[in-house]
């Protein structure tokens, strides 16, 4: 395969390939009538410079509304023409873009993605309607405190460091989002060395290979290396900021190790345990069930490239904050200081076994987890691998992980 270095991961039923233009690709083959394909690119928020906030995700806004061969109108109808869809987002690391349509429609998929991530020109028009179009999406994310929360504890946990800013922006940022800058931003950073393309579809690796390989082709193979400082650790904090709402809502976190460390499975486990979707996570039972204090109360993790987030949210009566803190501090303890008997632990393995099974039938989820994976860990890892890594998780992993969160170690973010 001249050019090309093919990985068969025999388990997975994946390939991953190296492309010229310093890409990588993983294929995934599957008997269906659908195909998903899509770039996920190692760029987001957190490589945005000072007093460009929210660059990354406006150019993500931007980059459909036109190229050097297409205007607006045609990038919309492009994938709708077939019954497709065409989506794209940004976190704080990565940018995506990514289609799923009827089989049969790759090449037009791949050659509108290419041209979408190499060849945008940020008409200026364009630009100042999706200004507006960012603005009002500004506007309406401060309207929802319980989605707001998570990015102002981020904003406060992260405080100083590249992670410590909203994905939006501001509006005064946003007014300086030229046609040259939003260029400047896609040729330095949108490149092959920084980009990892996903399929999912009845195609054989080797054909979706060629196909990416020709459409890519003339993508950047170089560009900005990049520039990641690694967050310090801050003290501990409670914050509680008044606001005219009818709830308090609140997200307790601690910090991790980031992607890839060998503790992922042991955090992930002692996540569902505390705060997962069963109504029998220790949270849930405490908080809600024997007090009915809450009627949301979840945990979750944010992992970055080298560190990470424990979150545990919920929503409350504002009068009844300082009790659901008490309660939530105490399953943090007793999490750490008791360690699971081998029947309880045996127990939370086989729930959550059982949820990564119903899980994966969210095949767009798993083939975007697919692509970040090997994104930011090199590797991707069949749901057999990680079953046999769950599987041999002891009492002792669980403490260990049990020990990052307990109360003294976690800061609190209350708004209203």
């Amino acid at each position: 395969m001249s050019g090309l270095h093919a990985l068969d991961m025999k388990e997975l039923d994946t390939e991953i390939f190296d492309l010229p233009c310093g890409m990588r690709l993983v294929c995934r083959k599957a008997p269906l009538a659908l195909e998903y394909f899509g770039v996920a690119v190692n760029s987001g928020s957190r490589d945005e410079r000072d007093g460009q906030f929210g660059l990354a995700h406006f150019v993500e806004h931007t980059i459909f509304k036109g190229t050097d061969r297409r205007r607006a109108g045609h990038i919309i109808n492009r994938m709708e023409a077939v019954g497709g869809d065409l989506n794209a987002f940004t976190s704080k690391e990565e940018t995506n873009v990514y289609s799923v349509f009827p089989r049969g429609n790759l090449s037009r998929a791949i050659d509108l993605i290419a041209d979408l991530l190499a060849n945008s020109r940020f008409p200026v028009r364009e630009i100042d309607r999706e200004r507006e179009v960012v603005r009002d999406e500004i506007d309406s994310y401060l309207d929802s405190p319980s989605e707001a929360v998570y990015d102002d504890f981020e904003d406060l946990f992260f405080a100083g460091s590249q992670l410590g800013h909203n994905i939006l922006g501001t509006d005064k940022d946003l007014d300086s989002f030229t046609t040259d800058v939003c260029r400047d931003y896609l040729t330095g950073n949108f490149h092959g060395q920084r980009m990892v393309a996903y399929y999912l579809g009845p195609e054989s690796a080797s054909r979706v290979c060629a196909k990416v390989s020709r459409g890519f082709a003339g993508m950047r193979s170089s560009g900005l290396p990049l520039d990641r400082r690694k967050p310090e650790p801050l003290a501990a904090f409670n914050v509680r900021r008044d606001m005219e709402t009818h709830q308090s809502h609140t997200v307790v976190g601690a910090r991790l190790p980031g992607l890839g460390n060998p503790r992922r499975d042991a955090i992930a486990l002692v996540t569902n345990i505390l705060g997962g979707p069963g109504m029998n996570s220790r949270l849930n039972i405490s908080l809600r069930e024997r007090r009915g204090l809450v009627y949301t109360v979840e945990a979750s993790t944010t992992m970055f490239s080298d560190c990470g987030l424990f979150n545990i949210y919920f929503g409350c009566d504002p009068a009844d904050r300082d009790r659901c803190l008490e309660l939530v501090g105490k399953e943090l303890r007793l999490m750490a200081d008791n360690p699971l008997t081998a029947l309880k632990l045996a127990a939370a393995k086989k729930q959550y076994l059982g949820q990564m099974i119903v899980a994966s039938e969210n095949l767009e989820q798993g083939i975007l987890s697919m692509g970040r994976s090997l994104l930011m860990t090199g590797e991707v890892r069949s749901r057999g691998m990680m079953q046999r890594a769950v599987e041999s998780l002891s009492s002792d992993d669980i403490a260990e992980v049990a020990d990052m969160l307990r109360p003294e170690k976690c800061s609190v973010l209350s708004l209203g």
